[in-house]
Parts: C-alpha cells; sequence; structure tokens
C-alpha cells in the first residue's frame, strides 16, 4: 500500500527539487551592460530578480523608475527594485513575470539559463522580444 504513494510523492517533490538547484539563481548582467540583476529565491516557491548593482555611472540622486504607469512609484530608486517576480520552473525554462524599467511596462517572462547565458523573453500581447544576458 505504501508503494501505492511513492509514484505521488516522487512527483510532489520534483518542483521543490528543481528550484532549489535553479539554475537562474545568481548575479546576472544584462545584454546593455548596464545593470546587474540577482535572482534568487523569494518564498518557498518562487524566485524574483532584484536589480543589485549597477555598471555605469549613476546620476546624481540615482536612477528613478520614471517611466512606471503608477505615478506613486515614479521617484523610487531602481537600484533594489523587483524586475522578475513569480518565477517557477517550467520544463527547462522558468515562467512569471517581468518590469521593464526603461519602458515602465509589465510583461510575460520566461527565463532559461545554459552556463553562463540567460536567454530572457519578454511578451506583451503577442510582441516579443528575447535578449541574452551573461553571468558574473
Amino acid at each position: 500500500m505504501h508503494l501505492r504513494l511513492l509514484p505521488a510523492l516522487v512527483l510532489l517533490a520534483q518542483p521543490v527539487a528543481a528550484q532549489a538547484s535553479a539554475p537562474i539563481a545568481g548575479r546576472w548582467i544584462a545584454e546593455d551592460g548596464t545593470a546587474v540583476v540577482t535572482i534568487a529565491p523569494c518564498g518557498t516557491a518562487y524566485y524574483c530578480g532584484r536589480v543589485t548593482q549597477f555598471l555605469v555611472a549613476e546620476p546624481r540622486g540615482g536612477f528613478r523608475d520614471v517611466r512606471n504607469p503608477d505615478p506613486k512609484l515614479r521617484n523610487r530608486p531602481v537600484l533594489g527594485a523587483t524586475v522578475f517576480t513569480g518565477l517557477v520552473a517550467s520544463g527547462r525554462s522558468w515562467k512569471g513575470r517581468g518590469y521593464s524599467v526603461k519602458d515602465g511596462r509589465h510583461f510575460a517572462a520566461t527565463l532559461s539559463a545554459r552556463g553562463a547565458r540567460l536567454t530572457v523573453r519578454g511578451c506583451v500581447t503577442i510582441i516579443c522580444r528575447t535578449v541574452v544576458w551573461t553571468r558574473v
């Protein structure tokens, strides 16, 4: 009787095991080379990404989220801003939500890591863009 439960337990354990060794976790340099985004667990079931470093000189007072669709957030610092939320394993990819500070847009995000390369695909409705980031 206990052997019948084994396949179910193995299936339940797989998402946790996949997240524990997430290939997307770590520090990544954005394609334009201006910032580092750190992807790490946020909670027990998801990964998130935050801007943790700039590789270019900041203006006095720091970069601000001036294109944010919420006027109340347009003065918040970009350093520390969350740009990926709710990333969960989906086959060989990770899917969740993304936010572009440059455009002030939210998008459906799909991330795939292979070695030192992170492919980031963002889609707003049917329009998609793919960029490649590099591991720090």
